[in-house]
C-alpha cells in the first residue's frame, strides 16, 4: 500500500460518496456531451463520444458499480482515463479536488456495499476524510 501514497488522486463523486483515481491515469476531464448508445453492448457501457476525432467509449460507472445511475446536471463530467494506451470515459457526478493521501489501508470485502475487488484501497486524507481508491482494470474490464 505504501507506494499508493506516491500518487496524487483526482477526487469525484458518485451518488454522493467520494472516490478516487490516480491521476496518472486520467488523461483528462471534459463536460459532459452527447454519448451515441450502442445497440448490443455490456449494459455498464453508456456508448460512445467523439473526442476531437477519436472515437472514446464511455462506461456508466454507477451501473458498474450498482449505483443508482446519474442525472445528468452542470457538474456532471466525464473522466477520460488513459489505460494501457487506450482513451476511455468514465461518467462521475462531479470531480471535487486533486489531493494526496497520508494513510492507505487495505479495501474491505465491500466498500459502500460495493465489491471490494473494484477498490486498490481506503485512502485518509489531511483532513481524516476516507475516500475508496478505484482499481480501474477492474471497473473497466472485469466481469465480477
Amino acid at each position: 500500500m505504501n507506494e499508493l501514497l506516491d500518487y496524487q488522486y483526482v477526487v469525484c463523486e458518485l451518488c454522493g460518496e467520494n472516490y478516487a483515481l490516480k491521476i496518472n491515469e486520467v488523461f483528462e476531464i471534459i463536460k459532459f456531451k452527447k454519448i451515441t448508445y450502442l445497440h448490443n453492448s455490456k449494459s455498464y457501457l453508456e456508448g460512445i463520444i467523439n473526442l476531437r476525432g477519436k472515437i472514446v467509449p464511455v462506461i456508466n460507472i454507477h451501473r458498474r458499480l450498482g449505483l443508482g445511475d446519474y442525472s445528468n446536471t452542470k457538474s456532471t463530467r466525464i473522466i477520460i482515463l488513459n489505460f494501457n494506451d487506450e482513451l476511455i470515459g468514465v461518467v462521475v457526478d462531479r470531480v471535487i479536488q486533486v489531493t494526496k493521501f497520508v494513510d492507505i489501508q487495505p479495501t474491505p470485502e465491500t466498500v459502500d456495499e460495493i465489491d471490494g475487488n473494484y477498490f486498490e484501497g481506503i485512502g485518509i486524507t489531511q483532513n481524516d476524510e476516507v475516500i475508496a481508491i478505484m482499481k480501474i482494470d477492474r471497473l473497466l474490464y472485469a466481469e465480477y
